[in-house]
């Protein structure tokens, strides 16, 4: 019973479907339990957070990349898949957090100062969440101060940065410098991505990772992950 479940929260979020409201991908859904209700159905069920996170929703989202690799997908389609992980994510927050089940990081993003950009940092942080790191969003045009001060007090492993503008991107060297400065560069991973940035500018400043999208940091990020293994 479980197992079919979980078969049917993953196939939830291939679909796209967040609620039974919701048509999906394919034709003829609507009425059927979507993302929303199956995570709650499962919760219910003493189903386990694991399995609930990682057989249906990241296993999900698995495939969801895999289509939007292969232009099967498109970003409306991928934002509503990433979007119902997101509703699932918080649902389940409040269990995870009782329940002491350690998450695979903690993960400061936000767009830099004089960017306001904020689509593609979305869809990251709803992506990361799905795959089971702790993600704070700081939001659009942050200033280095605070997101400084932020690592800081929060100690995160992974900070993410995201700007649009090739003069905003500059911001991006600003906060590793001042990381530096403030002995807080060697205590996080860097990651950069957006339109204007690249792997050859992220050298450049000194970040540990250019990131093309959220699945790629997904991917960056589990790399790091078997390093620290």
């Amino acid at each position: 019973m479980s197992e079919d479940l979980i078969a049917q929260l993953k196939e939830s979020v291939i679909q796209g479907r967040k609620t039974a409201d919701d048509e999906g991908v394919d034709e003829g859904m609507v009425g059927m339990p979507g993302v929303v209700e199956l995570t709650k159905l499962a919760c219910e069920q003493k189903i386990s957070l694991a399995t609930i996170i990682t057989q249906g929703l990241t296993a999900g989202m698995q495939v969801v990349g895999e289509k939007f690799s292969a232009k099967e997908y498109f970003i409306p389609d991928m934002l509503a898949s990433a979007e119902a992980v997101g509703e699932a994510m918080d649902i389940l927050k409040p269990l995870l957090e009782e329940s002491n089940m350690t998450t695979k990081g903690k993960f400061i993003i936000a767009t830099v100062k004089g960017d306001i950009h904020d689509i593609g940092k979305n869809i990251v942080a709803i992506l990361l969440k799905g795959a089971g790191y702790e993600v704070s969003d700081l939001g659009i045009d942050v200033t280095t101060e605070k997101i400084v001060g932020v690592i800081r007090d929060t100690k995160p492993d992974y900070l993410g940065l995201s700007a649009l503008l090739t003069t905003t991107m500059l911001v991006m060297k600003d906060v590793i410098e001042a990381l530096k400065e403030s002995d807080l560069r060697d205590k996080v991973k860097v990651l950069i991505g957006g339109a204007a940035v690249s792997d050859e500018y992220a050298r450049e400043i000194g970040a540990d990772a250019y990131c093309v999208d959220g699945f790629d940091a997904i991917r960056v990020l589990d790399a790091f992950q078997e390093v620290k293994a």
